[in-house]
């Protein structure tokens, strides 16, 4: 499990150290930098899974697109340098990335791993030198791997469809940053048992009907029909949410529907030590739906799967806490962080990172100006209280 990720001139961020949990809540304001902590992690994956072995970071790929080295460099920094490091429990890995401000990607000007340092490594494995490391002996199955083993849905996730591709699963293990192999991966791969504690009763533990139970859990009746189209590469989803009902394509019921479906697929398909990222899991769902999303999703990291969400709602705060209180997550296992915007100050404009505390019972430590307290500040006008 990673423990922490800094970042230096990465973006918005002069410097930041943000511990992480097995599930960890980022939120605040609107341009605050919690994008950017997803948007590194999804940057060494693209590296990894699509350029295995490259001497460069690539930002641009199928995960994220994020332009030019000006766009990623921290602009008060203004160099042509950036820093991602990742802890878990044993091994700190350090990468310093440098290259020309108008490039598409970035050079490998240093690795750390566990305080040891490898100058411009010429040939890599996974981001990692091979010539001066015992590459035998490293194990990938640590942490660090988790990356390899990515999910990452951002908030623009596909809409209704008449039809979804259909990839080889061997190419396709993840469902893609939009959702847009969700479907598919549910079709080849609807008999591949789910973690065991990520299973609930009431239907077999495969993906598919695992998948369609814990739909019904935010769409009561909710049924899900998966066919390949004859001769082509690609599949069909009905869904209804009666028995009295036909299965009707996407398009015909609550958009709220496939916005879930990818989150539900991805959390139900990943292996334990697997890093699930999520922006905006509320996403046109109703307030209770967005609290059973946020106990979901505390399932999901209880049964080993690494979560990392960005949310704006209090409502998926809340089923966290729901989980914390009725001993589904360990309070220890649950990181609350809300970002401020940059600060134009002595110090660069790093962006400020407050973090409060969950405590068994559920109950939060400290609530900063501005974190969840929308609700609280309008009551307080309606009653005459404040402005």
């Amino acid at each position: 499990m990673l423990t922490r990720i800094d970042l230096r001139h990465f973006k918005c961020f002069d410097s930041l150290k943000l511990p992480l949990r097995p599930l960890t809540l980022l939120s605040g304001a609107n341009a605050s930098g919690k994008s950017s902590v997803m948007q590194a992690l999804a940057l060494l994956h693209q590296t990894m899974r699509e350029n295995e072995g490259s001497s460069r970071l690539m930002l641009n790929g199928a995960a994220v697109r994020l332009g030019a080295v000006a766009d990623v460099i921290d602009q008060g920094h203004g160099g042509n340098s950036c820093i991602i490091a990742l802890h878990d429990d044993e091994t700190e890995y350090v990468w310093e990335f440098t290259g020309e401000r108008t490039g598409m990607s970035m050079e490998i000007a240093n690795v750390s791993i566990g305080g040891r340092y490898f100058r411009s490594p010429k040939v890599l494995h996974r981001l990692l030198p091979v010539l001066d490391l015992d590459i035998d002996k490293f194990d990938f199955a640590q942490s660090f791997d988790a990356v390899y083993r990515l999910a990452y849905l951002t908030a623009e996730r596909l809409g209704p469809r008449d039809i979804y591709p259909l990839e080889d699963a061997q190419l396709t293990p993840v469902i893609g940053s939009s959702g847009e192999n969700a479907v598919g991966v549910l079709y080849s791969g609807g008999d591949e048992p789910v973690l065991p504690g990520l299973r609930v009763e009431g239907a077999p533990p495969t993906r598919l009907r695992q998948v369609q139970l814990r739909m019904s859990q935010f769409f009561p009746g909710c049924e899900l029909d998966v066919d390949k189209i004859p001769q082509a590469n690609a599949v069909r989803l009905g869904l209804r949410t009666s028995k009295r009902m036909d299965f009707h394509r996407p398009v015909h019921t609550g958009f709220g529907l496939t916005q879930v479906l990818p989150i539900v697929v991805a959390a139900l398909s990943a292996d334990r030590d697997n890093l699930l990222l999520i922006e905006n899991p509320e996403v046109h769902l109703h307030p209770a739906g967005q609290a059973t999303m946020g106990t979901f999703l505390a399932e999901v990291a209880s049964a080993g799967v690494q979560v990392i969400l960005e949310t704006h709602s209090d409502h998926v705060l809340n089923g966290v806490r729901r989980a914390v209180k009725t001993g589904i997550l360990s309070c220890a296992d649950a990181a609350l962080h809300f970002f401020r915007p940059p600060q134009d100050d002595e110090q660069g404009g790093s962006a400020q990172v407050v973090s409060p505390t969950l405590d068994s019972s559920g109950k939060i430590d400290d609530w900063p100006d501005g974190f969840f307290d929308q609700f609280d500040r309008d009551t307080s006008y309606f009653a005459g209280w404040g402005d």
